[in-house]
């Protein structure tokens, strides 16, 4: 038999690593991240003894134990407080453990750090917005670990039982900062309890921002916070209606979304606003799944205005 040689394949050019949707997501909203809050106040503050914080934190969410932190945890940040909630456990594919809440000792805040565009969405403070930017000079970072892997009901309670416990924790606190929505409320809202249940997660957290559409007379409604449960963000763009009845409409919405497990399909239709700003079954607007048309980039479910709307949506 002869011998012959193999003709020389042309080398194949790597196709270039994919990614997936959730890498190009903020960490700030990805789905099923950390929920995380600054808790703004004027002086500085000395942080209440782990005594203290297991009596309070048990009072909102069940029983605690005090957690070492891992040895890098510790080393980056020695002074945490973290605690193990033994009431509500997080399930995965390879075992489960008890969610987490850490409390940072008080620090210097730095507002420089909240750009234009948050600063402009902060609707709940407004009038004292620059004030409270102004006046604390001083916060105390929290957040959950694990939390994601909650059924999205109980997290959302959980998550504000947690925020009641911080703001009693540190009486002197007087604004709460969502670095998740860039939602800031005053302290005393969460204080006064006066909204309850799934709702508080909503009012605290969720946002309802408003843009005016540049060159045009659209304008835009859309909300932050409800990916953090898994759930898609509200999304409208529209035209010759008032803005304050669609931002009633979306919080509305989203309460009846989490509430009910996410019940609105593709294609189906809801219940829209009529020209003095009440709900009219009558009018009946589609929602559609789709990508947030304002930054940060995530999935929404885009709500068809009918005579509403704006831009083709």
């Amino acid at each position: 038999m002869g011998l012959f040689k193999k003709k020389k394949q042309p080398e194949r050019t790597p196709e270039p690593e994919r990614k997936s949707p959730l890498d190009e997501m903020d960490p700030a909203i990805r789905p099923g991240g950390v929920f995380m809050v600054q808790l703004l106040m004027k002086e500085k503050c000395e942080t209440p003894s782990l005594e203290r914080m297991t009596q309070v934190l048990e009072r909102h969410v069940g029983k605690v134990e005090a957690a070492p932190p891992q040895k890098e945890t510790a080393e980056a940040m020695p002074d945490i407080a973290l605690f193990a909630t033994m009431d509500h456990i997080a399930k995965f594919s390879n075992g489960q453990g008890p969610v987490q809440v850490s409390v940072m000792p008080c620090d210097t805040f730095h507002p420089e750090k909240i750009d234009e565009m948050k600063r402009s969405q902060m609707w709940d403070c407004l009038e004292d917005r620059d004030r409270i930017l102004s006046e604390c000079k001083y916060c105390v970072f929290a957040n959950d670990m694990l939390a994601g892997a909650l059924d999205p009901l109980e997290r959302a309670n959980f998550d504000m039982d947690y925020l009641e416990a911080l703001v009693e924790l540190f009486p002197t606190c007087e604004a709460v900062y969502s670095l998740n929505t860039g939602k800031l409320i005053p302290a005393d809202l969460v204080r006064n309890r006066t909204v309850a249940g799934l709702d508080r997660y909503i009012r605290y957290i969720v946002n309802a921002r408003f843009f005016n559409i540049s060159g045009s007379n659209d304008a835009l409604v859309d909300t932050l916070g409800m990916t953090l449960l898994y759930l898609e963000d509200l999304q409208y763009h529209f035209h010759g209606m008032d803005p304050n009845w669609v931002v009633t409409h979306a919080y509305n919405i989203a309460s009846y979304i989490l509430e009910n497990r996410r019940p609105i399909k593709d294609g189906d239709t809801i219940d829209g606003v009529s020209d003095d700003g009440n709900l009219d079954q009558n009018l009946q607007w589609k929602c559609r799944f789709e990508d947030a048309l304002i930054q940060p980039g995530r999935p929404v479910l885009n709500i068809h205005m009918g005579k509403y709307a704006a831009g083709g949506q």
